[in-house]
């Protein structure tokens, strides 16, 4: 089966769009399918080439803006289009941006079926240019989505329930399926009995957060649930990622070191992908606080290293599906609330070692390669509904 991905740059950074993408496109190569990318390339990168690459876009003024965010455009014109779709026995759609747009037209004209994956709730987009909860933004650009892009397709994976659900409640024409983008597979460094110094009750406590530092993903409510920690003076905050509230959050949380709200200097490191497991195999406890989600990636991989998570419950965010029981759940956007998990799980360090290697046990469900193979079912039926 060839299989034509088509995503704007398959090599930006900072999305988890472009990460999902590029581990289930090795994941389905691994699994036997034949995939081409169509994507855009940006000039002296050093990143590597795809098989049908478009010049990169840059929209004037706002282009650093949206480079700050991780997005980067190709253009939407070109020969190869035509060149990538004649190959494909099935296009995937993989944003609902100009790109995509001009691949369905040519789809279309040329007889392919199409489908995609919803990667990017339009509050991920207005969350990073000031307009966190204005509604009628969200509203309109969702409804031009699913009009325009999503109704068209034959399928549309949804990694989580929670965007099944939204999706559904926007009458999307295309037949929905519950597939999660997947993590790839992680050996768990965690061992399975504590360390001697486990129950120490002088040690520090490290709690992670592994991020991009933006509003959306919320590290604000972590900092400020320390005013409502007992355990406060133990916690040794280590925040793990860039982005444009770096130098907001450096501030809040240093206020909170020297204020004697915190005993320890929080922490703000970028890592590697090895440097990250580490991390997580050795932290106490993962807040992951996003109200604007599709999945996770970042917490998914820590779970992987049997650190216990508490995650934020909102209305566009469905990575608390992730979290086995109540214990690890909080509503968004409530400081109290999520120091009162924290202080649950603090409370209780013999359990929390246990479900810790129970959320490593559990992620194996979401393997990559277990996503791959559901993929390839939803292509093959596309394929053989649209020749009907």
């Amino acid at each position: 089966m060839k299989i034509l991905y088509v995503v704007n740059n398959l090599y930006g950074t900072g999305t988890g769009l472009n990460a999902s993408a590029r581990q289930t496109i090795q994941a389905l190569r691994e699994a036997g399918q034949d995939v081409r990318v169509l994507s855009g390339h940006v000039k002296g990168s050093g990143t590597p080439h795809t098989e049908y690459e478009m010049e990169t876009f840059n929209f004037p003024i706002v282009q650093p803006l949206l480079s700050s965010f991780g997005y980067i455009f190709a253009k939407w014109r070109g020969p190869q289009i035509e060149e990538a779709v004649r190959w494909a026995d099935v296009i995937h759609l993989e944003e609902c941006f100009f790109l995509e747009h001009a691949v369905m037209n040519v789809a279309r004209r040329l007889g392919k079926p199409l489908t995609g994956t919803y990667h990017l709730h339009p509050e991920n987009i207005f969350a990073n240019i000031g307009m966190s909860g204005w509604l009628l933004p969200d509203w309109i650009m969702l409804t031009y989505w699913c009009r325009v892009f999503l109704d068209k397709l034959l399928y549309v994976q949804c990694p989580t329930n929670n965007v099944r659900e939204r999706l559904e409640r926007h009458h999307v024409k295309a037949k929905l399926v519950t597939i999660s983008n997947g993590v790839v597979p992680d050996e768990c460094l965690r061992p399975m009995t504590p360390p001697k110094d486990y129950l120490d009750p002088d040690r520090p406590l490290k709690l992670i957060y592994i991020g991009r530092l933006a509003c959306e993903k919320d590290q604000a409510t972590l900092l400020k649930a320390m005013r409502y920690s007992k355990y406060a003076q133990r916690i040794q905050l280590y925040f793990a990622g860039r982005g444009p509230k770096l130098k907001a959050y450096t501030r809040m949380a240093n206020k909170l070191y020297k204020e004697g709200v915190l005993g320890y200097k929080p922490e703000f490191h970028f890592h590697t992908r090895e440097e990250l497991r580490e991390l997580a195999a050795t932290a106490d406890l993962a807040a992951h606080c996003a109200f604007v989600e599709v999945e996770g990636m970042s917490i998914m991989e820590a779970l992987q290293q049997a650190v216990v998570p508490v995650i934020a419950v909102g209305k566009h965010t469905g990575t608390w599906e992730y979290a086995l029981d109540d214990r690890s759940k909080y509503p968004e956007k409530d400081p109290k609330a999520l120091a009162e998990k924290i202080d649950y799980w603090f409370d209780h360090p013999e359990e929390r070692w246990q479900m810790g290697h129970r959320y490593a046990e559990f992620m194996k469900e979401y393997e990559v390669k277990e996503s791959a193979k559901k993929l390839v079912e939803m292509y093959k039926k596309a394929i053989a509904e649209y020749k009907k």
